[in-house]
């Protein structure tokens, strides 16, 4: 390896990890209103119309095209928003780095596992279309907007907003057992943007140099290879292949012959 490529080994995860702590610093507080203050079933959509002033979201009241972003970069570099900028996504990784297993496997049936995330976006758009995505009454004003207000919205909310909060905190604390598990089966933005992912103008990818030695799936947080589903972009392969066969950039027909 090249001093150049060791170069880039070291700094760009580094670079990821600092991108990925200002997000959360930028986007963590509504990650967090999303999942326990957000009075609406299906969080992240209704902020124009969210009672919780000091949610963050009310942003969207005002600018509404800021939901424009993540779909936009979705078209240009696939889901490099799960691995660069996803707060929610920060926070699996490190739960993954104390996971039971890792999961990095090359197998076709690991594609049913997505089902998973199949299933979050359809409930997710049952319940907005169907339901209109009803308000539950929580507390508004706590005396805190952390522990005393997640214990109290719990307690006095609807039962099925309480279940909601329970079973998506189990799904993300299961990355304590399977590393990154929300974000590789069950998450309903992740699965979305694996759909755009398949068409995206830039993106991690793999030349026909590759002999398929896994040096970049063992190195893996999302336990996948380039240009492959869970890729996101990340970059933490660039520099790992032996046969330099992992390139970034708009993959051409070339790239596909030996």
């Amino acid at each position: 390896m090249s001093n150049n490529a060791k170069t880039k080994e070291f700094y760009l995860p580094k670079l990821r990890r600092l991108v990925q702590l200002v997000f959360l610093a930028v986007m963590g507080k509504w990650i967090y209103y999303g999942i326990f203050r957000c009075p609406f079933i299906v969080p992240f959509v209704n902020c124009e119309r969210c009672p919780v002033i000091t949610c963050w979201g009310r942003i969207t009241a005002y600018f509404f095209g800021f939901w424009l972003f993540i779909p936009l970069l979705a078209v240009f570099l696939g889901r490099a928003f799960c691995g660069w900028l996803c707060p929610s996504g920060f926070v699996n990784q490190l739960l993954g780095k104390l996971a039971v297993t890792k999961l990095k496997v090359r197998n076709k049936y690991m594609r049913l596992a997505q089902i998973g995330m199949v299933l979050t976006v359809l409930i997710g758009l049952w319940v907005y279309f169907a339901y209109d995505n009803p308000r539950v009454m929580i507390p508004i004003r706590t005396s805190d907007e952390y522990f005393n207000a997640v214990i109290m919205s719990v307690r006095f909310s609807d039962w099925y907003w309480a279940v909601r909060t329970v079973i998506v905190v189990s799904l993300i604390a299961a990355s304590l057992i399977i590393a990154n598990f929300w974000c590789r089966f069950v998450c309903p933005v992740g699965g979305a943007m694996e759909l755009v992912r398949k068409i995206s103008l830039f993106r991690v990818y793999k030349t026909a140099a590759c002999d398929n030695c896994d040096a970049c799936l063992r190195k893996c947080e999302m336990g996948t290879r380039p240009d492959e589903m869970n890729c996101t972009n990340c970059g933490d392969c660039l520099n790992v292949c032996h046969a330099d066969a992992i390139k970034f950039g708009r993959k051409g027909k070339n790239d596909d012959r030996q």
